[in-house]
């Protein structure tokens, strides 16, 4: 349970990255931006279509739809560790 908890943290560790750099209007050039962008991209992309999706990179945006992928993965992840608690059989 703990494992589940650590990687969806991390996860939503490296979208709260992501959308404090593109609200900062970081370079995509950097190393650490393009590598959180990288990252990210597989997790956000089944979200760009719902407010509309703009690729310009390195002008200051509010990616609202990062902030739904935020919110979906940490319900998604708080529900697979009330799964696996409530199907976890007591041991005496």
């Amino acid at each position: 349970m703990r494992g589940i908890w650590y990687v969806e943290g991390l996860l939503l560790v490296l979208l709260a990255f992501r959308f404090v750099l593109a609200l900062l209007g970081a370079n995509p050039v950097n190393p650490f931006a393009h590598f959180i962008y990288a990252t990210t991209m597989p997790f956000v992309s089944p979200f760009f279509s719902l407010f509309g999706y703009s690729t310009a990179y390195g002008v200051s945006r509010l990616e609202v739809y990062t902030l739904v992928t935020m919110a979906v993965y940490a319900l998604a992840g708080w529900g697979i560790v009330r799964l696996v608690t409530i199907t976890r059989t007591e041991r005496p």
